[in-house]
């Protein structure tokens, strides 16, 4: 790796006023050739000094210099090299404090729980220019995303060494093979960034800088992330700049003031994770976390950042009761500090990686969350779509017998469905705390719950919006995700497991394949309902359709476990309909109701078209459509 060059006027100029975007070029610690050249930002010390295993932990060895009047502290220390433990000793202009502090723009550190930074090189050929070339495309609103959402460290673990997680070497080609198998698009790896505490799943960070040495080292996860792309994969990260812990070597407290979070904890302490809360306000943290995206799409080549807990940095008084927070200047609850740094990652990230996607996991209705900042959204290209996950999940919970009274749980979703580029997640939060596996949810024995389950991943592909599932629940796992044990692969190779890992694989298959599926996901023109008030039978119908010329697609749907002969749908067209997908197919573990491939329409009026196909609809059963 080139040695970058030190501090510049211009690096401290773009630092405070927070438009800095590649801070991780000059903070840290960057190796010369001769030694390592070590930059920390720490304004209200006395000193800071490096101190590791090459110069015995002693304070006074190897002292840094303040730059300017920029509150950064830099020097080079000889003889440093690749590998080597470090943290900065940092004693306090107020009270005499003093600290040890690992580096926040550490590329790696030691293994938890140990606390210590290493000198680490970013040096790595890459050999995915054609997915780079092409991504842009691959990303874009109108292309199919499916994304598989993993925690790499209770995927898959050893059986030898302690049951310990896989590395990112062990784990990229069983992860390929398995993505592929299902036919997903994407992964999203819950945060990899370095984080103390295991059982955060990487919520609680530390390292903004550094994927975390659990699973090995910076060009390891450059190589993961390499083949994913060489194999046609993309590769989200989930990134919180929303919190971060208050473990002493972390951020906290930095220099002996609160450089990092606010001081008041009316602001500054959150109290749902009892962890702190970044100082939006301060443009060098500005510069900090926008470098902090910036660096995993720029070094590791990764296609989106999901951005975790969006609604805790939108509003002063999340999770707080009266008195608890403090308004802003207008006598609001709206974060305007977090908006205008969420505005400014945005525009930075797109400004410079046009062809990646920013998701925001936001549970509120706050306006405009994926709309351009010069329309006054927050510029994010996506948003998650809790509202349906909750409901929908509600729904599919409750006995069949009830579902009839209950049906706007699924028709609601029409009415804000394009008001923001939603991404459809049935994700990692669903499936922990009691709550239990997505099996679990599904009333009814063993075969109702799993024909629910395929009935429910049939609903979500055939919505409009992108798609995500959590790992384990693409093949029904019984139990729900524990992430210090390893997905339940015993029982992927059931037979009504297996099942629904072949219906998921096909329609991923149909999502890529039919553009009525996946063109129009954020444009109203894309979906038109056939039926959606038949309450008392709890059946649906409706159209995808393509802006390209390619073949609408008719879903229909039956949420109850009594088959439905001689059921009448509406269609456009007259002809014949190919069914393209039945959930109730006897190679998924079902019991093989449908229409032996396809249904001529007759000319009967129904549902405001002059053409119908009367069809057999399976119990809880979901059958694409697709004109001959």
């Amino acid at each position: 790796m080139t040695p970058t060059a030190g501090i510049t006027p211009t690096d401290i100029h773009l630092f405070n006023e927070g438009t800095h975007r590649s801070l991780y070029e000059k903070l840290g610690a960057h190796l010369t050739g001769s030694g390592t050249r070590f930059a920390v930002w720490a304004p209200n010390a006395a000193s800071v000094s490096v101190i590791g295993d090459f110069n015995g932990w002693d304070s006074e060895a190897n002292p840094l210099e303040p730059v300017q009047s920029s509150g950064i502290w830099e020097g080079t220390v000889g003889k440093v090299g690749e590998g080597e433990t470090y943290k900065y000793h940092v004693v306090s202009r107020h009270n005499g404090y003093h600290v040890d502090k690992a580096d926040p723009f550490a590329f790696t550190a030691e293994v938890p729980p140990a606390t210590g930074s290493r000198v680490a090189s970013l040096d790595y050929t890459w050999d995915d220019a054609a997915w780079m070339e092409s991504r842009e495309s691959r990303n874009s609103l109108r292309a199919p995303m499916s994304v598989y959402e993993i925690h790499a460290g209770s995927w898959r673990r050893v059986h030898e060494d302690g049951f310990r997680s896989l590395s990112y070497s062990e784990i990229t080609e069983p992860l390929i093979e398995h993505v592929q198998r299902h036919g997903f698009t994407h992964v999203e790896f819950l945060p990899v960034m370095e984080h103390p505490f295991f059982g955060s799943w990487g919520y609680q960070t530390t390292g903004y800088f550094a994927p975390s040495s659990r699973y090995g080292s910076p060009a390891e996860f450059m190589a993961l992330v390499d083949r994913l792309h060489q194999e046609g994969i993309g590769v989200i990260l989930d990134w919180v700049p929303s919190h971060f812990p208050t473990d002493e070597h972390g951020l906290g407290f930095f220099d002996g003031t609160h450089l990092y979070e606010h001081e008041d904890p009316r602001q500054g302490l959150h109290k749902d994770w009892d962890s702190l809360i970044f100082n939006y306000g301060r443009n060098e943290v500005r510069s900090f976390l926008i470098s902090s995206a910036m660096y995993w799409l720029d070094k590791f080549h990764i296609d989106g950042i999901r951005v975790d807990a969006v609604a805790s940095m939108l509003y002063l008084d999340y999770s707080r009761e009266p008195g608890e927070w403090i308004p802003n200047q207008h006598g609001g609850r709206e974060n305007l500090e977090a908006l205008d740094f969420l505005r400014d990652l945005n525009i930075a990230v797109y400004d410079r990686f046009p062809g990646v996607q920013t998701i925001a996991e936001e549970s509120t209705a706050w306006p405009m969350v994926s709309r351009p900042t010069y329309l006054g959204g927050l510029g994010f290209g996506m948003k998650w779509d809790m509202g349906w996950m909750h409901d929908t999940l509600q729904y599919f919970a409750r006995d069949p017998i009830y579902r009839r009274h209950h049906h706007a749980e699924l028709t609601f979703r029409s009415v804000y469905a394009f008001s923001e580029n939603f991404m459809m997640p049935l994700s990692h939060d669903e499936v922990v705390y009691g709550k239990g596996s997505m099996l679990q949810k599904m009333p009814g024995d063993a075969w109702q719950k799993m024909a629910n389950l395929r009935l429910l991943y049939a609903y979500m592909y055939a919505q409009p919006g992108k798609k995500l599932l959590f790992m384990g629940s693409e093949f029904g796992q019984a139990g729900e995700w524990n992430h210090d044990a390893e997905l339940d692969w015993n029982a992927a190779d059931q037979p009504f497991n297996a099942g629904l890992s072949r219906a998921l694989y096909d329609l991923n298959r149909l999502y890529r394949d039919e553009p009525a599926l996946h063109e129009l996901d954020c444009d109203p023109a894309g979906f038109q309902w056939v039926e959606a008030n038949d309450a008392d039978n709890s059946t649906m119908a409706f159209l995808r359709h393509s802006d390209s010329g390619a073949p609408s697609v008719l879903a229909v749907f039956n949420f109850t476990p009594v088959p439905r002969g001689n059921h009448r749908i509406g269609v456009p067209e007259a002809g014949r309909w190919l069914e393209i997908f039945n959930s109730d197919a006897v190679e998924y573990g079902g019991s093989g109701q449908g229409n032996m491939g396809h249904v001529d329409s007759v000319p009967v009026p129904h549902h405001d078209h002059y053409h119908s196909l009367t069809m057999q609809l399976p119990p809880l059963g979901a059958l694409f459509f697709r004109r001959q």
